[in-house]
């Protein structure tokens, strides 16, 4: 605990050595500071307000510190004071103006650290009433008088009004409280002044209400303006006018007096005591005149409004007929329609055109009569009569341009069957423009050009190509016979019809290596656009613009990949798409593949043939009786699908040839190979037993019973199954003889077998 004292005590004996920077008067923060006002913020006027401003100091040591307060209005130091007390801050408003309404901030200085409260707004309402004093009462007409205007009590910038019977008649801007105002009355009676004023606080003013009323009586001058005008009976154009502009009793007092005459805008002349003016009448210029005398601040007129009597009408200018083509010939008539009689004959009026060069030629009185100008042209026609002389108002005349002869054209694409338009055009004419379509001299429709963007089309379709030519236009602007145009002349596309594919070389003659030509054929207008597809790819083939209707997609050197369903489709700017019926394509095996084949077959069956005879004359040393049965015998248990039959004759025994078969029910004559065989049929070995065919050639009895006997020997032919080794195998399975007795004329068996000679048998057996 002691080490803390004396470690706190050496602290703060370090703030009072001589030299540190650091004085203890001078530690210090300023905590906070507000402004307040009292006794509210919105306040009547008169009311005493202060502003307060308190600010918490925190400081260490017992020396006061130097605060620097500062006051400020709407950003403007309005107070400014240096204290060296804690004391609040107090500024005081005694009996508020309005123009102390604003914002108010309070700012502290100490020694350079300063701070700045919120704002705070005073409102205080309630203006003063303006007095108004003039310093006379009764005046003359031009005397001048001053008027004074004061805001008791105000302070700020001013603006001050003052009013006529309610009228403004003057204002004035100042920065104090009353104003002065230099004030003339031009006419005599009673006039009723007062004044008001408005606060400027920006960015808002406040406006006082009016003060008092002060009544001036103004006295009116002797002195009078005199306007006189003759003739002042009925005055016709063409009278002359004699104007006169004086001043009665004329003041001496005033240094200066200005008279002037005027007619209506226009001033006529100018002068001091008396002006005088003369002109002649005319109907179009304004009927009032003024006389007005100018005295300093007085002035005094006089006015007249004088009637003149037209000699006649200003002209009107029409054309006949109302509407006129290039070079044909129209009628201008000029005409006033009325005219004063009693002062004006019939043969004083004259007309005139203008320009002169019209080429117009006159055919009596305002009449004119020519061929109208290949362009527009600007007509105006002058009438006059005692010196008068009127312009009638511009006739343009625009003469129209004959239609020339129509054109008639297809736009786009004709289509047979289906409907196209027809545009029917001239290159000049004015509109509007009737165009008529006609098929041969029948007219169909007709259409009103009536502006330069719009055309004359028509909807229409035929049936045949020579059709088209039928149709012509006709234009019309005018009543008088219309041009007629050509017949049309446009192509006709006519749609396509149903393609034809066909197919070189023909169906089904398409072997490998071969050329493939496809040719797509349609009728209808080229150019057509062929497309040749293979089903199943949704992409073309192949794609040509042709301008014949058919061509053709080839394809050199087939193969079995190029075999599919082929089709084709056509389109021309009928814009419809057809098809061909699809044509499928088979790609056979080539030539040689066939002849190789073939070979292979034909060496497979002399092979098996060589083995047959071979198998033959190994057993020719075999005897076998004869005998007229046929034995059918089961064969060998480990080939049941084979039989083996015997035919027997007493006579000669002849040896078949031998062939292995795949069971049974298939035989194989070594007289007759067969004349296709399938290589690889040819080139297998059975592995069933093999069966031999034995031919023996004997007699035979004649059986009653049967048809008629055959002449001759008959041919008996015995299937001998081999066994797996070679031997023959007798089984006790039983056994199933056939006899035939054929007689001596040739004929068919009930098998279907039939012998046309034995000269393709085979050498009997001895």
């Amino acid at each position: 605990m002691g080490l803390l004292l004396l470690l706190t005590s050496t602290l703060l004996s370090s703030y009072y050595l001589p030299g540190s920077e650091v004085n203890a008067q001078r530690l210090f923060t300023i905590r906070n500071i507000t402004l307040s006002i009292e006794p509210r913020n919105d306040v009547t006027r008169d009311t005493n307000v202060t502003l307060r401003c308190k600010a918490t100091v925190s400081s260490f040591g017992q020396e006061a510190l130097s605060r620097e307060y500062t006051i400020y209005k709407d950003s403007n130091t309005v107070y400014t004071k240096t204290s060296s007390t804690s004391e609040d801050l107090l500024y005081p408003l005694s009996e508020a103006r309005v123009s102390n309404t604003g914002k108010y901030t309070c700012k502290l200085n100490i020694e350079g650290k300063q701070i700045t409260s919120g704002a705070k707004k005073l409102s205080v309402t309630g203006l003063s009433k303006p007095v108004l004093h003039l310093n006379k009462g009764v005046v003359t007409e031009g005397e001048e008088i001053t008027a004074k205007c004061t805001a008791p009590g105000e302070t700020g910038s001013f603006y001050f009004y003052f009013y006529e019977d309610s009228t403004e008649i003057l204002d004035k801007q100042v920065n104090s409280n009353q104003a002065e105002a230099k004030l003339h009355f031009s006419r005599a009676g009673i006039h009723r002044i007062h004044c008001a004023y408005t606060v400027l606080i920006t960015p808002d003013s406040f406006k006082s209400e009016g003060s008092n009323t002060v009544t001036v009586s103004v006295r009116e001058l002797p002195v009078n303006a005199v306007l006189e005008i003759f003739p002042q009976s009925k005055i016709y154009e063409g009278d002359q006018l004699f104007i006169s502009c004086s001043v009665r009793n004329a003041l001496h007092t005033f240094k200066s007096s200005h008279l002037y005459l005027s007619r209506g805008n226009q001033l006529l002349s100018r002068g001091d005591t008396k002006v005088n003016h003369s002109s002649v009448a005319l109907a179009k210029d304004p009927g009032e005149f003024e006389c007005r005398l100018e005295m300093g601040e007085v002035v005094k007129f006089d006015t007249k409004t004088i009637s003149v009597t037209e000699l006649f009408s200003v002209p009107t200018l029409t054309m006949s007929p109302a509407e006129v083509f290039q070079r044909e010939y129209m009628t201008l008539t000029c005409k006033s329609e009325s005219s004063a009689s009693e002062r004006l004959d019939r043969e004083e009026l004259t007309y005139t055109l203008d320009p002169p060069g019209s080429l117009l030629i006159s055919k009596g009185t305002g009449i004119f009569s020519g061929s109208a100008f290949l362009y527009d042209f600007n007509y105006t026609c002058v009438a006059q009569a005692k010196g008068i002389v009127k312009h009638s108002e511009t006739l343009t005349v625009r003469p129209k341009v004959p239609v020339s002869t129509p054109k008639i054209s297809v736009v786009d694409r004709a289509v047979l069957g289906q409907t196209f338009m027809i545009l029917c055009e001239s290159e000049l004419g004015s509109l509007p423009i009737n165009y008529t379509l006609l098929k041969g001299f029948d007219q169909l429709n007709t259409s009103i050009v009536k502006q330069r963007v719009q055309q004359a089309l028509f909807t229409v379709s035929i049936n045949k190509p020579d059709e088209i030519s039928k149709f012509m236009c006709e234009a019309k602007n005018r009543n008088k016979e219309a041009p007629l145009s050509k017949r049309l002349n446009a192509t006709v596309i006519v749609p396509l019809t149903h393609p034809i594919l066909t197919v070189i070389p023909d169906l089904p003659e398409i072997s490998e290596g071969d050329d493939l030509f496809l040719i797509c054929g349609v009728k209808g207008s080229p150019p057509v656009t062929f497309k040749w597809y293979r089903v199943g790819n949704e992409q073309p083939l192949y794609t040509t613009k042709s301008h014949k209707n058919n061509t053709d997609y080839q394809v050199h050197s087939l193969s079995k990949e190029h075999s599919g369903v082929y089709y084709c489709e056509a389109v021309n700017h009928a814009n419809n798409v057809v098809s061909s019926d699809h044509v499928t394509i088979e790609v056979r095996l080539a030539l040689w593949k066939k002849v190789v084949i073939g070979g292979f077959c034909l060496l497979a069956v002399s092979v098996l043939v060589v083995v047959c005879v071979l198998c033959f004359r190994s057993k020719r040393g075999k005897s076998t009786e004869a005998a007229a049965e046929l034995s059918v015998k089961p064969a060998s248990p480990k080939s049941d699908d084979s039989l083996t039959v015997t035919l027997t004759h007493d006579t000669e025994v002849y040896n078949a040839a031998t062939v292995r078969v795949s069971g049974a029910a298939v035989s194989v004559w070594s007289e007759r190979p067969p004349e296709e065989a399938n290589d690889e049929e040819s080139s297998m070995v059975s592995n069933e037993p093999d069966v031999e065919y034995t031919e023996v050639v004997h007699p035979r009895p004649v059986d009653p019973a049967r048809v008629p006997l055959r002449k001759g020997t008959d041919t008996v032919y015995s299937e001998l199954q081999n066994s797996p080794h070679g031997a023959a195998d007798h089984h006790d399975y039983g056994s199933v003889e056939y006899a035939e007795l054929n007689s001596e004329q040739p004929e068919i068996n009930s098998y279907g077998l039939e012998v046309n000679n034995h000269q393709d048998l085979p050498v009997p057996v001895d």
